[in-house]
This record gives C-alpha cells, structure tokens and sequence, in this order.
C-alpha cells in the first residue's frame, strides 16, 4: 500500500494560549480525529502570509481542508455595515493574518488543482475568496425561524438541510436531505458564481456548495459545507463518509 495522503489543515488563533497566554494556533483535535479516521494525516498549516511558503505546502501536501473559528473581517467583503451590525461581528485582534492566509490557500488550491474540503468560516470565506458575499448578521440581515446558533447543541442535529438530488453531497450521503449542528451567526445567501448551492436549510440559507458541473470535471474534488460534520461523525456514516470521499481524492491526486 502507497502512503496515506497528508492534509494540510488551517487552524485558528487564539488571543491566549494555554501557557504563556499569547497569540497561539488552536485546532479542536475532531478535525484531525475524522482525517485520521478516514486513513489520512493531517498537517497544520504554518502561520504566515508568505505566499511563496503558503504555496509550498500545498504543493506538498495532497489536500486542504479549512476549519471554523471566529468571523471573517468584514472589510473583505462589505464596507458599508451598519455600526449596530459590526458590533456583533467577532474578529480575534491580530489573528496571524488568518484571512489573507486562507485566501491564499484557496488560491493556491485552484492553481495546483487539490483536493478542497471547507468547514463553516472556511465555507464562508470559500464564497467571498470567489466574488461572493456574506450576511454578517443572521439574526438582523436573514431573519428565519431557523436557528442558526446553537452552541450548546453542537454535537445534535437541530435542523434540516435539503440536498439537490444527483449532486456530489447527495451521492456522499445516499440521501436527499440531511440533519446538521448549526453554531454559526454568519451565512451564505447566495453562492459565488464558480459554485453551485447543493443544500439549503428551510429559509433558503447556502449550507452546502459544489463547483458547477463544467468546473468539477477540471478538479478533482471541492465540497464546502456551513455545519460540523467532524461534530456528528459518531452519529452516522453519512458524515463519515464526507472525510472517507476526501480523503480518498486526496489519495487519488497524490
């Protein structure tokens, strides 16, 4: 048997360590447990914006996956929000550069055609790295009866999400629909113009996206999903599956 692919994965910063309360990298160790799980090592990405050292890694790894975390500088996608709407929006001060490395990745990630799994802020930024934008505010700018932020439910399925039949998610999950967490104040409306929406919660709201059709024949996997699948992989093979088919694209490329 070959090598089993490496993952390269994006963690998040911290504004305080563990041990000597400074900047410091923070990953929850589920990402890395569902790689692992799914035959793959994870790497964590180094903490830089040099796009020459950012590009190296991709190119030494056969995959990239993008994690959640904290929101994304608004400055990179809307100048015009409204002072009550910037005060619900949680950026870490000075955190490594954590946007401008991402979107390095995403660059990268198309130009040398790897394998591309994104994870809640990563599925965000994912759609403004491509032209898209982003509701800053659930609550304020997308009012539903869905909720979209339970942080105490974040290992139990609280809302449905409807999957386009035929499509790359719909395949993975043997399913037409899927039960997801949902922990995030910030969302996809409308996917960029390189995507295509393959599940929607009830109210409309992006929760997963897939290349167009005449764009995934060129790469060789991108799946972008708004909730936590490495969260619910106890609960189902479904979720499972998603890291297993990653994984195995990664294995592909390599």
């Amino acid at each position: 048997m070959g090598r089993p692919p490496l993952i390269l994965i994006s963690p998040g910063i911290e504004k305080r360590g563990f041990e000597f309360s400074d900047l410091s990298v923070s990953l929850a160790v589920r990402y890395e447990a569902a790689i692992l799980a799914a035959g793959g090592i994870p790497l964590i990405a180094p903490v830089t914006t040099d796009r020459a050292l950012l590009a190296e890694a991709v190119r030494r790894t056969d995959g990239v996956m993008l994690t959640g975390g904290d929101d994304i500088d608004p400055a990179l996608y809307d100048l015009n929000l409204s002072i009550k709407i910037r005060q619900t929006i949680e950026v870490t001060p000075d955190n490594g550069g954590r946007d401008e490395r991402e979107l390095a990745l995403i660059q990268e990630v198309f130009r040398q055609r790897k394998p591309l799994l994104a994870i809640c802020r990563g599925h965000q930024l994912l759609n403004i790295a491509c032209g898209g934008g982003l509701v800053a505010d659930l609550p304020q700018q997308f009012p539903s009866a869905v909720n979209h932020r339970q942080m105490d439910r974040a290992f139990e399925l609280v809302h449905q999400v409807a999957l386009t039949p035929g499509s790359l998610v719909a395949k993975i999950c043997g399913k037409r629909d899927l039960g997801v967490n949902s922990t995030h104040h910030q969302g996809v409306a409308q996917a960029a113009e390189p995507f295509v929406a393959t599940g929607r919660s009830l109210d409309g709201l992006v929760e997963v996206m897939e290349l167009r059709p005449e764009l995934a024949v060129r790469h060789p996997f991108l799946l972008s999903v708004q909730f936590h699948p490495e969260r619910l992989v106890q609960k189902s093979g479904r979720y499972r599956a998603i890291f297993q088919k990653f994984v195995m694209a990664c294995t592909r490329k390599r």
